[in-house]
């Protein structure tokens, strides 16, 4: 397999750690680049989902969803129409 010398420029500290995690894994920066490489390959695109983290107002709303859903107490509701009649609409 023939290969080529390709330069990218990174952040001095995010090449530190990097280097560090994938040394851990038993694989150099090279080796991590042409993995993360093939698998964008395979799927035709980023291999992982970006996206941007949820607000502070979404992941509040998230939290206390989860909160609700395991509390034994947290009023319920039997059918839409209860919640409506509840709500006045």
């Amino acid at each position: 397999m023939a290969t080529v010398v390709t330069n990218i420029r990174l952040d001095k500290d995010l090449k530190a750690e990097a280097t560090e995690l994938f040394r851990d894994l038993g694989l150099t920066l090279s080796q991590a680049f042409t993995v993360f490489l093939k698998q964008a390959i395979l799927h035709q695109g980023l291999p992982f989902a970006v996206q941007r983290p949820p607000s502070r107002e979404l992941a509040a709303a998230l939290a206390e969803g989860e909160r609700l859903a395991r509390d034994p107490d947290a009023k319920t509701y039997s059918t839409p129409q209860e919640l409506w009649d509840e709500l006045g609409i």
